[in-house]
C-alpha cells in the first residue's frame, strides 16, 4: 500500500509541477486568460506565502514559513506511513495522500523556484515570459508559489441589510490558487464527509447471557 500512495503523490506532484512551469515559462505576470467563459480562468500570480495568498512579510518570515512547511510534510508523510502499515481505511489513506501531495507541491516551489527561473515580467510591459534555467530571481527557500486557477463564479453587491459590507461589491471565488492547494482543499473535505465511513463506531459489547441449567425436582 505505500508503494501505490507514493506513486499516486508522485503522480499528483508531476502533474501539479507541470502547470506551474508551463503557466511560469509561457504566461507573464498578471496574464488572465479565460478558459470556459468568464467563471474559470488562467491567471498567473506568484505567491509569497502560505494558501490562497496569505503570507508572512520579509525574507525571514519567508524562511520561517519554508522551514515550517518542510517540517510539517515531514509529519504528514510519517503519520501517512504509519496508518498505511496500520491499514486504516482506503479512504482516509488517499485523503492524507493527497494533503501530502498538495503540502509538497508548494514546498518545490519554495526551494527551487526562485534558482532555477528568472523573475517574471508584468502583463503589459512588452517582455517576453522567463525561461526554465534562466536565471534566478532568489536564494534557496526563498521562491515564489505560482498560481493559476481562478474561478470568478459570482459577482455582485452585498444585500443593504447585511450585517457588514452593506452594499459592497463581492466576488465568489476571488483567491487564485494552484493544484497543490486543492489537493489540501479536497483531502480536508474527504475526511469531513466521509469521516463516518473511515472511521465506523465500533458496536457496544452486548451484555453476556448466562443460561442456567433447569432444576430437576425429586421424588421424596
Amino acid at each position: 500500500m505505500l508503494r501505490k500512495a507514493i506513486f499516486f503523490i508522485v503522480g499528483l506532484l508531476i502533474i501539479d509541477q507541470m502547470l506551474k512551469i508551463y503557466i511560469k515559462t509561457h504566461f507573464l505576470l498578471g496574464e488572465e486568460v479565460n478558459m470556459m467563459g468568464d467563471w474559470f480562468r488562467l491567471n498567473f500570480i506568484e505567491n509569497e506565502g502560505m494558501a490562497f495568498g496569505l503570507k508572512w512579510k520579509g525574507v525571514t518570515g519567508k524562511y520561517v514559513l519554508s522551514i515550517f512547511r518542510i517540517i510539517a510534510a515531514t509529519g504528514i508523510f510519517w503519520y501517512l506511513s504509519r496508518i498505511i502499515r496500520e491499514k486504516k481505511h482506503p479512504l482516509y489513506i488517499f485523503s492524507i495522500a493527497l494533503i501530502f501531495a498538495g503540502a509538497a507541491g508548494n514546498i518545490i516551489d519554495s526551494i527551487f523556484y526562485g534558482l532555477i527561473f528568472d523573475s517574471s515580467s508584468i502583463y503589459g510591459s512588452g517582455a517576453d515570459a522567463t525561461s526554465l534555467f534562466g536565471g534566478s530571481y532568489a536564494g534557496f527557500l526563498q521562491g515564489r508559489v505560482v498560481d493559476m486557477l481562478y474561478f470568478p463564479m459570482f459577482h455582485g453587491h452585498y444585500p443593504s441589510w447585511f450585517p457588514f459590507n452593506a452594499r459592497d461589491e463581492f466576488l465568489f471565488f476571488r483567491p487564485v490558487f494552484n493544484l497543490a492547494d486543492s489537493y489540501i482543499s479536497i483531502g480536508v473535505a474527504v475526511i469531513l464527509v466521509f469521516q463516518r465511513k473511515m472511521f465506523p463506531k465500533k458496536n457496544e459489547p452486548q451484555a453476556e447471557t448466562t443460561t442456567e441449567a433447569p432444576i430437576q425436582e425429586t421424588e421424596l
